[in-house]
């Protein structure tokens, strides 16, 4: 049941009353006793000892063991004795945790200290049960050493030292890898492997020891065979073990034994070479053990000479090839095993030649030229040719039909470069490949184009109205810069704008220069252009945009004149001067103005720099009294320029009569025509008239208008309700008020006419039905109602009379039907309901539902002939 997961408890006079470890009392996890260092009055009782499973949850209780206090003598005080202590030697693997513990007895109850004697405790280690136990988590190898416990009280002081060793388990550094060898070669295996303690070594193979014999030798890890045979093949294994572990690296090691072959690797069966080039013939063979290698032109060996040679891997390598090389060449390889031979032709062509043409040009950007290849070759070799620039092969799919491979003669080839770019200058180079060689040359092409862009744009100094810039210069792409153009934009301008310069001309050879006639307190941005001959460049980076310095304005408003206003108020109006011009902070406007034929300047200040105009109000002025006026500006800077001076008028009075002859009449249900005339001597001149309108029940207070124009003098009123009596007054304005009302009148809306119609027709038949009129108290009763239907571009409409909400319609003709009722009583006809369009149908049944009707207003067709009657004859 013990074991490292079991787990001590003590139980205080009854379960689940735990003792509680601290200072005083301590639970040993290795003896599992309970220790108390100075018993106290309250440690009288009955005490349990419970071990648990952590891994299980079993548990097992011991007897009851009572503690009891002596009482014929006092407990005087003593040194600390150390009572639990852990081993002389602590041993602990690599990874884990190791707890050592440490508890003293004494009176005054002792204070455990820890300490790593030539050295210091581990930062990762941890004190627990008030420094009872020393816990280090995943110890290393240096965490051992020396460790030290004191216990220490008023008394005197006692310690106990033990020494912590850390051992690892053997670990392989270097395993065995699976190994092929030739018959009759060296074996060197080695394995290593790390631990605490160093890890011993010892050698298996097909899992029986492996014994030292003449030819076999282990040393330390190493494996050494000489002189490999078959009897060597088999599994081997390596084991390296110290006192705490063993681990074993496995390898099979094959003995090879076979006669030459070339199965794996052909000679090529014809090799094509040209006169000076070096030829490499391979022959490599395979067996085991290794074969020889010897090598015949024809029936006689090849003799080694200063062109001629064997190398290691056992090729043939000639130098200088000449036709006197030419022939049959045979490879032999041999071992114990036995013997294999390959053959391979030599053919020694003359060498190619090639001419790339013309060698060095000068193109402008946009031209085209063609590039000529020439080759001189043998006639029996196939030639292939490839085109490079700058090195790289040139893509004909990808470069925008700009080139054009063009093979007109089996000998040579042309390259045509259509609409040059700049980036099109460099080097070409023609190659030229065949199976026995391959050749190149290369022809320089040189693009002039514009320039490119200036370099970065360096504002060096600012004033109100210039700046000094500098430059990079720009590349001049093979044609010289001839000069340079100064550009400048601000928030005011329309993208990039050419400025004036200081010196006018800027040539090539400058990298700086003063923009000139800048507007004071506005932000620029600067860039430069490039020209020469060809054409002009792409402009530099714009620079950091700066702002000018502030300056007094210099620039006046501009259409000064003057406003309607109310009486007694002169209105000066201008147009405001552009943020561009304001030329600093602190902007705004001076208004000057005085009686015409006076001689003081009478001066206003407005301080917005968006104002457009200035009220001046003064009692003591008439109507339409002349001023001359004009504006001027200022700024933080100081002031600046008036505009001209121009005569204004002060404002007129309102308008000083009513209109007369007000009439309204009712058009229709919801709209009421309202007519009127206006005294031609009124003081003020009007610019429109108002018209006020009300319901009867309603105050006038609550009024709405309609304003109209001063041309006007009468007006419809829509959106009104039906059946409804309004009053109306009507009075004139302008800009300095209203004028008095005109007398009230009164009208009243028409009655609703029949509504909601509804139809069915079956046949030549038409029902019809419809919601009934309601009459108003000051209205007689609805007698009946009309019916007036005829046929659509006919004059003549036929009645049918009813005294109920529907009718029977005969549709006799084909056609389309125009249908409208009218309620009728001792007053005569009403309004007529909407028009509707029936189309005369012979088939089945059709409803108002199934089908789209077409209507017609009938108010509006009388409209005109009202206005003509009502609307008198009036002049302005």
């Amino acid at each position: 049941f013990l074991g490292p997961t079991s787990f001590f408890f003590w139980v205080f006079n009854e379960f689940p009353s735990f003792v509680v470890e601290d200072s005083r009392r301590f639970i040993s996890q290795e003896t599992g006793n309970l220790y108390i260092s100075k018993v106290q009055t309250s440690d009288v009782g009955s005490y349990i000892c419970l071990v648990k499973n952590t891994v299980t949850n079993a548990r097992v209780l011991s007897p009851p063991t009572p503690l009891t206090l002596r009482n014929d003598g006092v407990m005087g005080e003593y040194e600390p004795k150390i009572e639990v202590h852990f081993p002389f030697t602590v041993t602990a693997a690599k990874g884990t945790t190791v707890k050592m513990e440490c508890f003293a007895l004494g009176n005054p109850v002792p204070t455990i200290t820890w300490m790593k004697v030539n050295g210091y405790i581990p930062s990762k280690a941890r004190l627990r049960k008030s420094q009872a136990v020393l816990e280090i988590p995943n110890v290393q190898l240096d965490d051992a050493g020396l460790y030290e416990c004191r216990a220490e009280n008023s008394r005197g002081k006692n310690s106990f030292r033990g020494q912590l060793q850390v051992y690892t388990y053997p670990h392989w550094v270097e395993k065995l890898n699976d190994t092929q060898l030739d018959s009759g070669s060296p074996l060197q295996w080695e394995c290593k492997a790390t631990g605490k303690p160093r890890p011993t070594y010892r050698w298996l193979k097909n899992g029986v020891p492996l014994l030292p014999q003449n030819r076999i030798e282990m040393v330390n890890g190493v494996l050494m065979i000489h002189n490999v045979n078959q009897s060597d093949a088999g599994m081997y294994q390596c084991l390296a073990e110290n006192k705490y572990g063993a681990i074993y690296a496995s390898a099979e090691l094959k003995i090879l034994a076979s006669a030459p072959t070339f199965a794996l690797n052909q000679l090529k069966k014809t090799i094509i070479v040209t006169k000076g080039q070096e030829v490499v013939i391979e022959c490599k063979p395979q067996g085991s053990p290794k074969p020889t290698i010897s090598w015949k032109k024809g029936d006689k060996a090849v003799r080694e000479n200063k062109r001629i040679a064997n190398l290691p891997d056992g090729s043939l390598r000639i130098l200088n090839a000449s036709k006197s090389d030419e022939g049959k060449y045979v490879c032999q390889g041999e071992n114990v095993f036995g013997s294999s031979e390959i053959i391979a032709s030599v053919s020694v062509k003359e060498p190619t030649k090639i001419e790339l043409t013309p060698k060095r040009t000068e193109l402008t950007v946009g031209e085209s030229i063609v590039l000529n290849c020439k080759a001189i070759h043998d006639a029996s070799l196939d030639i292939t040719f490839y085109w490079t620039l700058k090195g790289q092969p040139i893509d004909f799919e990808k470069e925008g039909g700009h080139f054009e491979s063009i093979r007109a003669q089996a000998s040579s080839a042309d390259l045509m470069i259509r609409n040059i770019l700049l980036m099109h200058a460099g080097r070409y180079g023609c190659r030229v490949q065949t199976t026995a060689d391959s050749v190149s040359d290369e022809a320089e092409l040189l693009v002039r184009g514009p320039p490119g862009p200036p370099g970065v744009v360096i504002v060096e100094e600012i004033t109100e109205s210039t700046a000094t810039l500098s430059w990079s210069p720009a590349a001049d792409n093979h044609s010289p810069i001839s000069s340079y153009n100064l550009q400048a934009r601000s928030p005011f301008s329309l993208g990039w704008q050419t400025v004036k310069t200081i010196p006018e001309i800027i040539t090539g050879d400058l990298e700086s220069a003063m923009a000139v006639d800048l507007n004071p307190w506005v932000e620029y941005e600067f860039r430069v252009v490039a020209t020469n001959p060809i054409g002009t460049g792409d402009p530099s980076t714009p620079s950091r945009m700066i702002r000018t310095n502030e300056a007094v304005p210099k620039t006046a408003p501009t259409n000064v004149s003057g406003r309607s206003g109310r009486r007694h108020e002169l209105v000066i109006a201008w147009e405001p001067v552009s943020e561009e011009f304001q030329n600093g902070e602190g902007f705004g406007y001076i208004v000057a103005f005085r009686p015409n034929g006076t001689r003081g300047w009478k001066e206003k200040m407005v301080t917005s720099s968006e104002a457009s105009k200035f009220i001046y109000r003064d009692e003591s002025v008439p109507p339409l009294t002349p001023f001359e006026v004009k504006v001027g500006v200022y700024n933080n800077k100081g002031d600046g320029p008036f505009s001209q001076i121009v005569v204004i008028c002060s404002a007129e009075g309102e308008p000083s009569a009513a209109p007369t002859d007000v009439k309204a009449t009712s058009v229709s249900v919801s709209e009421i025509l309202v007519a009127w005339k206006h005294i031609k001597e009124s003081l003020g001149r009007p610019q429109g008239f108002e018209v006020g309108y009300w319901k009867d029940m309603e105050q006038e207070d609550a009024a709405e208008t309609v304003k109209t124009r001063a041309n006007e003098s009468s007006v419809i009123l829509t959106g009104l309700e039906g059946n409804t009596l309004y009053h109306f007054t009507v009075r004139a304005y302008n800009g300095a008020g209203y004028g008095p009302p005109s007398s009230e009148v009164r009208a009243t809306t028409k009655k609703s006419p029949p509504s909601n119609l509804r139809w069915e027709q079956q046949g030549s038949q038409l029902s019809l039905g419809w919601e009934p009129v309601r009459p108003l108290t000051n209205e007689s009763d609805v007698m009946g109602y009309k019916v007036f239907y005829r046929q659509e571009g006919h004059s003549n409409s036929q009645v049918i009379e009813t005294q109920k909400p529907q009718a029977i319609v005969p549709l006799p003709d084909a056609g389309v039907y125009v249908i409208e009722v009218r309620a009728y009583s001792e007053g005569g006809d009403g309004t007529a309901s909407s028009q509707i369009r029936v189309p005369s149908y012979s088939g089945g049944k059709i409803t108002s539902a199934q089908s789209t009707l077409h209507t017609v207003s009938p108010s509006s067709l009388s409209i005109t002939l009202l206005l003509a009657l009502m609307i008198p004859s009036t002049s302005w």
